[in-house]
This record gives C-alpha cells, sequence and structure tokens, in this order.
C-alpha cells in the first residue's frame, strides 16, 4: 500500500488537529502518510520532501502549520501537487489569525486552498474530493458520507419537534 495523500505539520505539537484528517482519510480508506518538517527549522528537508513527493506517488499534500505558518506556502512553492493548507491555533499564536493570513494571502502562482483554523478534518475531506475525480469507488464514499451528514441533520430537526417551550410554535 502506498500513501497518496501526505499530512505535515510544523511539529507534533500539532498532531491533535492534524489527526482529524488522518480519521477522516482512515474513513475513506485512503493511504496516508504522516511527517513533522518545519520551514523554519529544516527548510532543505522541506523543500526536499515537496520536490520528491509527486515520484513518490502523493496526490495531494495536507500542511498544517502554527503562527508564521509559512509551511503550506513552502510546500506549494517546491511542488507540482494541490496543497491544503490548515491554519493551526498554536500557544504562539495570535488567536489564529497570523496563521490563517499566513496561509489565505500566498502570491500569484503558489496556490495554496486554505481551510479553517484548525480545520483539518475538512482538509481531508477536500483531499479525498480531490481523489475522488479519478475514482469511481472514493467517489461513492464521498457521496455516501454526504449522505450521512444530511440524515444527521434532519434526524436532529426531527428530535427538535419534542423540544418543548412555552411560545415555541412548532
Amino acid at each position: 500500500m502506498e500513501a497518496k495523500i501526505s499530512i505535515i505539520m510544523g511539529s507534533t505539537s500539532d498532531l491533535p488537529i492534524m489527526e482529524k484528517a488522518a480519521i477522516i482519510l482512515d474513513d475513506f480508506r485512503i493511504p496516508f502518510e504522516i511527517h513533522a518538517l518545519s520551514a523554519h527549522r529544516t527548510p532543505g528537508q522541506a523543500a526536499e520532501f515537496a520536490r520528491g513527493a509527486h515520484a513518490r506517488g502523493i496526490r495531494v499534500i495536507i500542511a498544517g502549520a502554527g503562527g508564521a505558518a509559512h509551511l503550506p506556502g513552502v510546500i506549494a512553492a517546491w511542488t507540482p501537487l494541490p496543497v491544503i493548507g490548515v491554519p493551526i491555533k498554536a500557544s504562539i499564536s495570535i488567536d489564529g489569525w497570523d496563521s490563517i493570513l499566513s496561509i489565505l494571502q500566498m502570491p500569484p502562482g503558489i496556490p495554496v486552498a486554505t481551510v479553517g483554523l484548525d480545520g483539518a478534518q475538512n482538509a481531508g475531506i477536500l483531499a479525498a474530493q480531490i481523489l475522488a475525480v479519478a475514482d469511481s469507488e472514493l467517489m461513492n464514499r464521498i457521496i455516501a458520507y454526504k449522505t450521512s451528514l444530511e440524515e444527521k441533520i434532519v434526524r436532529a430537526n426531527s428530535e427538535l419537534a419534542s423540544v418543548r417551550f412555552k411560545y415555541k410554535t412548532n
């Protein structure tokens, strides 16, 4: 089994957030790998990783980082693959805004798809959807997942019918 998606993060302190992407990929039965790389502390290794990812069979990279959050952009500069950035509200973060803006505001020619703050779950779903464009079995799993989301809300709305308040009209 060869990895199709790579999950990378600036340090292992980001794992509690980034494991949400791993859980989704496990659920969709997509092989993936996980690495800690730093745009600032291991720039040579980050560049080498990004340059070689496509040749190793990786198809999408999910990169999470907090604070200055340069990792997703640095990776995107070195790879032809789609990169999904996950801004992380780190202990050194300015309420997460530094991470969001560092990942979101990329220069022309170096796109990084950016999910919400601590949004690794959505990054995993987006990566799966990218792969599903060329994989009908995976597409069917994603369709089933989306249907389950709809069913969950329909059930929740039905349960709300039994909630009673003096002035509730439905």
